[in-house]
């Protein structure tokens, strides 16, 4: 089955974010994830959503947007919105450097591009492996956190990634603010 059918078959079914495989040779559920660093932090999105991963490009920055929302790129044609991954998360605005990266996924039919500061590798975890947000996470975490995988002896925060909560800011009153390019 194609990618796109997967993907879309995904949203039809309002299967959670994280797609699931079946590793054949022990017959168990995995996920594919691609893996990326913010501050210290080992953070994944699942490999199915990601559509290229791409170095550091010329961003153009738009007035009145919000804050975590750095530019747009042109992509062969098309204009994606860039989020700075660390401001969404509410951490200081990062240095570029030469492993800064744009991880550009699909969210929803929309293409986004997440500023990260390293790419790191791409790693598959059993769902056994995986778990829930805990119930200690309240707020806006747990509005970002699908689960959190244990590989090796790392712990990697799985992500959401939702159209809504990567192009949509609750202000400081609750009110939602929403930057969106209907025309990709």
């Amino acid at each position: 089955m194609e990618v796109n059918k997967v993907i879309k078959l995904a949203e039809d079914e309002n299967i959670r974010d994280i797609d699931t495989s079946t590793d054949s040779a022990t017959d168990t559920a995995v996920v594919q994830l691609v893996s990326f660093m913010i501050e210290d932090a080992e953070y994944a999105v699942d490999i199915l959503v990601v559509n290229e991963i791409l170095r550091y490009p010329e961003i153009t920055r738009l007035p009145n947007s919000p804050t975590f929302i750095r530019g747009v790129i042109n992509l062969r044609g098309n204009v994606i919105p860039v989020v700075d991954v660390r401001v969404r998360f509410g951490f200081s605005k990062g240095s570029i450097t030469d492993l800064t990266r744009i991880i550009v996924i699909n969210a929803y039919e929309k293409q986004v591009g997440l500023l990260v500061d390293n790419v790191y590798q791409v790693v598959r975890i059993p769902n056994t492996n995986i778990e829930p947000p805990s119930e200690i996470i309240t707020g806006i975490s747990e509005e970002f956190i699908a689960g959190v995988g244990r590989f090796n002896d790392r712990l990697i925060i799985l992500l959401k990634t939702t159209h809504s909560i990567f192009l949509e800011d609750k202000g400081e009153a609750g009110e939602v603010s929403s930057f969106s390019l209907d025309n990709q």
